[in-house]
């Protein structure tokens, strides 16, 4: 991939996280960038899908990176509920704070 693929790519991930469908994952001192998701799930789509996020952040004090990537299966959520930012990016959020610090 070249560096300004690349760039492009991670300003899309940020604003993702700063503007967008991920804001759950924020993390303060910290670049974070992901992209949410929903899977179908069952035949036709008849059960509950799944939730994912796949993330990176990377520590403005430390430098320290990390890269996530979570996804939430039979949740037990209302269909209505299921998104990769009210389940999935959360759970990415917390992992990623503790292996920042």
């Amino acid at each position: 991939m070249s560096s300004s693929t690349a760039e492009q790519l991670r300003s899309a991930m940020v604003t993702v996280v700063g503007d967008g469908t991920g804001s759950n994952a924020r993390i303060p001192g910290a670049e974070v960038g992901g992209k949410t998701g929903t899977a179908q799930h069952g035949e036709n789509n008849s059960r509950t899908p799944y939730a994912w996020f796949t993330s990176y952040a990377r520590s403005s004090d430390t430098g320290k990176q990390v890269a996530v990537a979570v996804v939430i299966e039979d949740s037990g959520a209302e269909r209505s509920e299921v998104s990769g930012n009210g389940l999935a990016a959360p759970v990415a959020q917390r992992m990623m704070e503790a292996a920042l610090r």
